[in-house]
């Protein structure tokens, strides 16, 4: 069993943009949604699809797990979302030892802009950017799950 250790950021500056890889198109669709669990469908950029299944109420770690499933198999599944269809473009971007996914939104969480890293344990201490604004780690309204069925956080960001 795979386990999920992450912080997430509001991104305040562009700042990241310099180092970043050329992103990744990612269209994403919750299947099935409950307050500590979640069954989502992602397609990376037109090229192969994963589910996963995430277990757990912790901000900070949850049990992941994540399977590869056929395009035609993805792109039905898009077909029957909860909420509405995440689009956005995943940029890699590596600062001292570990490496931030920066996304995007698209569509209609359009303007949004999250970072993410991931961590190994619990306790380990990345540097943090810069370009980062203010931690959001186990918000729930800025978890991809409450973004495809609530819409984006209206509120100063």
């Amino acid at each position: 069993m795979a386990k999920e250790i992450e912080r997430k950021f509001l991104v305040a500056s562009d700042g990241w943009r310099e180092h970043a890889d050329k992103g990744t198109e990612l269209r994403q669709a919750y299947v099935v949604t409950m307050d500590n669990r979640s069954v989502r469908i992602r397609i990376h950029g037109n090229k192969w699809a994963r589910l996963t299944i995430k277990i757990g109420k912790s901000a900070l770690v949850r049990n992941e797990y994540e399977y590869d499933v056929s395009m035609d198999d993805a792109k039905e599944m898009l077909t029957q979302a909860v909420g509405v269809v995440i689009e956005k473009r995943r940029f890699r971007v590596p600062h001292k030892g570990f490496t931030w996914e920066v996304d995007v939104y698209e569509g209609a969480l359009k303007g949004l802009v999250v970072a993410e890293v991931e961590m190994k344990r619990e306790t380990d201490l990345p540097a943090l950017p810069e370009w980062l604004g203010r931690e959001i780690t186990g918000d729930r309204r800025y978890s991809n799950q409450s973004l495809a069925i609530n819409g984006r956080v209206e509120e100063q960001e």
